[in-house]
């Protein structure tokens, strides 16, 4: 069995852990997940994975290596909301064999590197819990807040020196447009050194402006670009000393080379292809600071896309927000046009609301939230003035109410205890998903359901938990052999990137004996409830692999789907989803009919 929890050890500048002895493997990142409220990082992989940790200063950010892991997919930057001192979580990958997460703390703000905790749920399921971050202020000024170091024997974790402030710096960089040929960077001040160059595997342009910082009224922004080859502009302060501001494009592997050089008047830095040159369509350079885009219709159309107009060329972002489990688009250098009206929306509409709301001065954001059945899909750019977030409906999420009770099998006499395990609990909410579901309260709800399903059918059930209570797995696994168990059920939810609500399904995991027990339950709840198939698989979860009874664990849907999110909010749902696996259970006990 894992260690519960094991502290970060290693040197003082760039410090490394190797967080326990599993094998190697090669494998993909397949969800993770940051609990605001509780500071709590959980990642899960598709193969047993030996997690490396690193803390960095200036500025302070935790960096988890997950060496023979692919993340297979374009660098990801999700804003942490609600969470004091934490700001973004980075996905990517850092070399071809290396996936890596960075939690990235607010500026100002460091943490106790003996306080983080890794609590290894599964060789493919790591969770990491960090210290409430201090501000650096409250750091220097108290003498209690150091380190304790351990006997010599033991590897010590020294904390970090704290980052210094941001050096007052000469420009200011305000923000960045797409143009016709290329970018233009919004800046005020003196004229930065700029430097360009490519990542290793090509699919990124630096264009870094040393000797510069994000101004008070800018923030960093992740922009669809699509045309030009470039697919999204990432705009962030990269390093406080020198101080730098980076653009960062991700572009195809075979593009061209790019060049960026500051305007005549100083006020601006052009970015465009090598060979290229600006066009007379390039913004002024007082258009990021001084003329703003007017944002002039948001109307739903055709009941498939949500459309933005606006007077000029619209710069833009969009993702997921936690908070409120809408999706947030974030539109700079815009202002909302005088009386401006969002669309009409009916009970019919695709959309149950639709925020919109000028955040400062130069900011407007417009937030959606589908309506049960809808999925989000591409936000895309068709013209310059023009943004359309398209709006699908899945026919998955109107559940109306069973008019009869499905037939369940008659199981053989004698005793037939099933243990039902809701996995989670108390202080321990499990994934937290669209619109701040939380899987603890999912998996108690449906447990309890096929409980009260198989005791009808004369089948003794134990569940490991009742109510909301923290319990380790151990105690589960025991509960199960000392009642002399015929099988084990465990019931979860699952969990990728609020980045990720296209994700959906249902998925059935097993261990050694238990593949015909899960294949029965997974094909029950196919057959009773709507919900897509992600097929049956295997996996060394530690209740599977411990427990001395067929087992099986059962991830009911995902909290960050759009669609599982909306049926797994339904009691309806929840019901189909308790009668499919409590049917898929009596079969298997009769045996197989």
């Amino acid at each position: 069995m894992l260690p519960k929890k094991t502290s970060l050890v290693g040197s003082c500048l760039a410090v490394y852990l190797l967080l326990s002895a599993l094998p190697a493997q090669a494998g993909r990142l397949l969800q993770w997940n940051f609990n605001s409220r509780q500071n709590q990082l959980e990642f899960t992989t598709d193969e047993g994975v030996q997690p490396r940790a690193q803390l960095v200063t200036n500025p302070t950010r935790l960096v988890i290596d997950l060496p023979g892991t692919k993340y297979g997919r374009k660098q990801l930057i999700e804003p942490i909301v609600n969470a004091s001192g934490v700001q973004s979580l980075r996905v990517g990958q850092f070399d071809p064999q290396t996936a890596r997460l960075v939690v990235e703390l607010s500026p100002g703000y460091v943490i106790d590197p003996n306080q983080v905790k890794f609590e290894g749920v599964s060789p493919k399921r790591w969770r990491i819990t960090l210290p409430t971050p201090i501000q650096q202020s409250e750091a220097q000024g108290d003498s209690t807040t150091g380190v304790s170091v351990p006997a010599p024997s033991s590897p010590v974790f020294r904390p970090q020196p704290s980052a210094p402030a941001l050096p007052a710096a000469q420009t200011q960089v305000q923000g960045f447009q797409v143009t016709g040929d290329g970018f233009f960077i919004g800046i005020s001040g003196d004229a930065p050194q700029i430097q360009v160059t490519k990542s290793f595997d090509r699919r990124q342009v630096y264009v870094e402006l040393q000797g510069a910082t994000l101004a008070s009224n800018a923030r960093p922004t992740d922009t669809l670009v699509n045309q030009l080859g470039v697919s999204r502009g990432i705009l962030s302060q990269s390093r406080p000393n020198p101080p730098t501001v980076r653009l960062t494009l991700n572009v195809l592997p075979n593009s061209g080379e790019w060049k960026a050089s500051s305007t005549p008047d100083g006020k601006g830095v052009i970015v465009i292809p090598l060979g290229s040159t600006p066009s007379s369509d390039a913004p002024s350079p007082d258009a990021p600071i001084g003329r703003l885009n007017t944002i002039q219709s948001v109307e739903i159309e055709g009941d498939r896309q949500l459309v933005v107009r606006g007077s000029d060329r619209l710069s833009f972002s969009g993702n997921w927000d936690r908070a409120s489990g809408g999706f947030r688009i974030v539109l700079p250098f815009s202002k909302l046009a005088p009386n401006f009206r969002g669309p009409v929306l009916t009970s019919t509409s695709p959309l149950l609301q639709v925020k919109l709301r000028q955040d400062d001065p130069q900011t407007v954001s417009i937030v959606a939230f589908p309506a049960s059945g809808v999925q989000l899909g591409e936000l895309s750019q068709p013209s310059i003035q023009s943004l359309i977030l398209q709006l699908r409906r899945s026919g998955f999420q109107t559940i109306p109410s069973p008019t009869t009770r499905p037939t369940f099998p008659r199981v053989p006499n004698g005793r037939q205890v099933v243990i039902i395990d809701p996995g989670h609990g108390g202080p321990d909410p499990g994934a937290v998903g669209i619109g701040g579901i939380q899987e603890k309260e999912i998996v108690l709800d449906i447990s309890n359901r096929i409980s009260a399903i198989l005791d009808q059918q004369g089948v003794s059930t134990v569940l490991t938990r009742t109510s909301d209570i923290d319990l380790d797995l151990a105690p589960r696994v025991e509960l199960a052999d000392r009642v002399r168990a015929t099988v084990f059920v465990s019931i979860h939810a699952n969990a990728i990137s609020m980045a990720r609500p296209e994700v959906n399904g249902l998925e059935t995991y097993y261990y050694d004996s238990g593949y015909d027990l899960a294949r029965m339950i997974h094909a029950s709840v196919l057959q009773t409830a709507p919900i897509r198939d992600r097929g049956v698989r295997s996996a060394r979860f530690y209740v599977l692999r411990k427990s001395s009874m067929p087992s099986v664990l059962v991830e009911t849907g995902f909290v960050t789907g759009a669609e599982d999110a909306a049926n797994l909010a339904n009691s309806a749902h929840r019901q189909r989803m308790a009668e499919g696996i409590a049917r898929g259970i009596l079969q298997y006990i009769r045996g197989g009919s």
